[in-house]
C-alpha cells in the first residue's frame, strides 16, 4: 500500500504542489527518500525516528521509501517532516486511511513530537485556499494561516494530538486570524529642531511614495529624520498586509504566527551584500529590498555600500520586482519599496565648513559622490540639503507640529491618490503618485500652460532625461494633492524642479560647494 499526502514547495513566492508517496514493503530494513531531497529533508529521518519513538511507536523492520514528486523539483526545508510521518502513520494504520485527502501538510516535527513553525505557511495558505484545500500546520501559526479565506486549518501542538483528531478522542479547536504586535512606539518629528525643508521633503516623500536623498554633514538629523518616518506612513490595507506579510514568512521572519500592519522601514548596514539586498543565497531568499515591499528601503551611508549592491537596486527601483537568477533557480519577488537614503557631500563630512573641510575639498566631493551612479541618482525623486544645526535652533522650544499631526495629511494624501487611480482604472492597480507611469500621468499630472512652459525649460537648462521628467511631474502631483484641485500648477512644477539634483556635463554637482 502506498499512503499520499499533499504538501508545498517554494520557488520565490510561488508555491507548488508536492506529493509525499510512502511505501512499507518487505525486504531489508531501510528508511529511503528519494526525489532530489536537500540535507534538511535528508535529516528528516532521524528526527521521524525519535518522534515516533516518543509516542511510544516504532517503525517496521522493513524497506520503507518516502518518494517526493515531482521527483526533478528540489525539495528545501524542514516542512516535510509532518508529511512524512503521516504518511508513515497511515501506512501502518494509526492513522485512518485517506483521512488527510483534503488537506495540504507541512511542519518540522521535534524529537518529541512537537511541532515547530516553518516558513511560508501564509503562503501555502493562500495555495490551499485556491485548490479548495484544509491546511494542517504546527500550533504557532495557525493564526497565521487563518487569514487565508475558505480553509478549513488544522494546527495541532503535537503530532500525537492530531492523532487523537483524526480519531475522535480530541478535536482541535479551529485557530483564529491573528495580528502581529502592533505597538511599537516610534520617535516624533517634534524631537528635530530647525531642519524645516527637509521635513517638509520627508512628508512629500511619505504622501507620494517618492524616493528621496538627504545630503548633509555629519549629526544634521539624517537618520533621525529617516527614523521617524514608520510613524508617518499609513498601515497596510489587508490586501497589502496579506502581500507584505507573505513575503516575510517565506523569509522566515513572520513573529509570532501574526499578520503584519505596519509598513516594512529595513535599514541595512552598509556592508550588505548583493544578496543581502536583492537576494540570493543558496534558497535564493529575499532580499531586504523585497522585505520592505510596500514600505521603505533606508540606505544610511549610501555611498559606503558596495557599487555592485547599490547598482543593483536599479532593477527593483523601476520594475517593483527583484529577481534572482542563478544556475538551479530563477525567482522573482515583489519590490515596490521607498527609498531613502543619506549621505555626507564628501569623505571627511564638512565641504562646508571652511575651517573643518579636508586640504582635498572640493575634488573629494566629486569623487565621493561618484561612487553613485548618475542613473541611480535620476532614479531618486527627492534631493534635499540637510545644513548643520545652528546653536540657535538647538535653543528653540520643541515645534508644536507633532508625527500624528503629519501622519492625519499623509494618509489623507493617500487616500485621495488611491480613489484617483481607481478611478480612472488603472490597470495594474496603482496606489501611490510613484507608481503612476507616463500614460496615466498624462491624465491625471498634466500642468496649466505656465507649468508647461516651466517644465519645457527646466528639461533643457537642467538635461532632463525622460525619466527625470516623469518623476517632477509625480513630485508634482504629489504637492498638488493637498490643494485639493486635479490640476497641477507652475507653483507645483516648481517646487518639484526644486528638488532635482542637477548634473553639469559629466561630473557630480558638488551640492554644497
Amino acid at each position: 500500500m502506498v499512503a499520499r499526502i499533499r504538501t508545498v514547495a517554494f520557488q520565490g513566492i510561488d508555491v507548488l504542489d508536492v506529493d509525499v508517496q510512502v511505501q512499507i514493503a518487505e525486504g531489508l530494513p531501510a528508511f529511503t527518500i528519494v526525489g532530489l531531497p536537500d540535507k534538511a529533508v535528508a535529516e528528516s529521518r532521524e528526527r521521524v525516528r525519535a518522534a515516533l519513538s516518543a509516542m511510544g511507536l516504532a517503525l517496521p523492520p522493513k524497506r520503507i521509501t518516502v518518494n517526493l514528486a515531482p521527483a526533478d523539483l528540489l525539495k528545501e526545508g524542514s516542512h516535510f517532516d509532518l508529511p512524512i510521518v503521516l504518511g508513515l502513520l497511515e501506512t501502518m494504520g494509526v492513522v485512518p486511511r485517506d483521512a488527510l485527502a483534503g488537506f495540504a501538510v507541512l511542519g518540522e516535527i521535534g524529537l518529541d513530537g512537537a511541532l515547530a513553525p516553518v516558513t511560508g505557511v501564509l503562503a501555502a495558505a493562500i495555495h490551499a485556499s485556491a485548490n479548495r484545500l484544509g491546511l494542517v500546520c504546527p500550533d504557532a501559526q495557525g493564526g497565521e494561516a487563518a487569514w487565508a479565506a475558505g480553509v478549513e486549518v488544522l494546527a495541532p501542538a503535537t503530532v500525537l494530538a492530531l492523532i487523537n483528531h483524526f480519531k475522535g478522542i480530541q478535536v482541535l479547536t479551529p485557530p483564529r486570524p491573528r495580528l502581529g504586535d502592533d505597538r511599537a512606539v516610534y520617535p516624533d518629528l517634534s524631537d528635530i529642531k530647525g531642519q524645516e525643508t527637509a521635513k517638509r521633503a520627508i512628508e512629500i516623500a511619505c504622501a507620494g511614495g517618492h524616493n528621496l536623498l538627504m545630503l548633509g554633514p555629519p549629526g544634521s538629523g539624517k537618520s533621525m529624520l529617516a527614523a521617524r518616518m514608520p510613524g508617518l506612513l499609513p498601515p497596510l490595507d489587508p490586501a497589502e498586509a496579506l502581500e507584505v506579510s507573505m513575503i516575510h514568512g517565506i523569509a522566515g521572519a513572520l513573529r509570532d504566527g501574526g499578520l503584519i500592519r505596519r509598513r516594512p522601514f529595513r535599514d541595512p548596514h552598509h556592508s550588505a551584500s548583493v544578496a543581502a539586498l536583492i537576494g540570493g543565497g543558496p534558497r535564493a531568499r529575499p532580499g531586504e529590498v523585497s522585505l520592505a515591499h510596500l514600505g521603505v528601503l533606508f540606505l544610511d551611508e549610501l555611498p559606503e555600500f558596495q557599487r555592485a549592491a547599490v547598482e543593483a537596486l536599479r532593477q527593483p527601483l523601476e520594475t517593483g520586482r527583484a529577481s534572482v537568477a542563478r544556475a538551479n533557480v530563477h525567482v522573482t519577488y515583489p519590490a515596490r519599496v521607498q527609498l531613502v537614503a543619506a549621505m555626507n557631500p564628501c569623505r571627511c563630512g564638512y565641504l562646508d565648513d571652511p575651517g573643518r573641510a579636508c586640504t582635498r575639498a572640493p575634488r573629494c566631493a566629486v569623487e565621493y559622490q561618484s561612487k553613485i551612479s548618475g542613473p541611480m541618482f535620476d532614479r531618486i525623486d527627492l534631493h534635499v540639503e540637510v545644513p548643520a544645526v545652528t546653536p540657535a535652533d538647538l535653543a528653540l522650544p520643541p515645534p508644536a507640529e507633532r508625527t500624528a499631526d503629519v501622519a492625519a495629511r499623509i494618509a489623507a494624501a493617500r487616500d485621495i491618490q488611491r480613489s484617483r487611480y481607481q478611478r480612472v482604472g488603472a490597470t495594474p492597480a496603482v496606489r501611490t503618485n510613484a507608481e503612476a507611469d507616463g500614460g496615466l500621468l498624462d491624465q491625471v499630472a498634466t500642468p496649466d500652460a505656465a507649468g508647461r512652459t516651466l517644465l519645457a525649460d527646466a528639461v533643457d537648462r537642467m538635461r532632463l532625461t525622460a525619466r527625470g521628467y516623469h518623476r517632477v511631474l509625480r513630485v508634482a502631483r504629489t504637492l498638488a494633492d493637498p490643494d485639493a484641485t486635479d490640476g497641477v500648477t507652475r507653483i507645483h512644477v516648481a517646487e518639484a524642479l526644486a528638488y532635482r539634483r542637477i548634473v553639469p556635463g559629466r561630473n557630480a554637482l558638488l551640492m554644497g560647494a
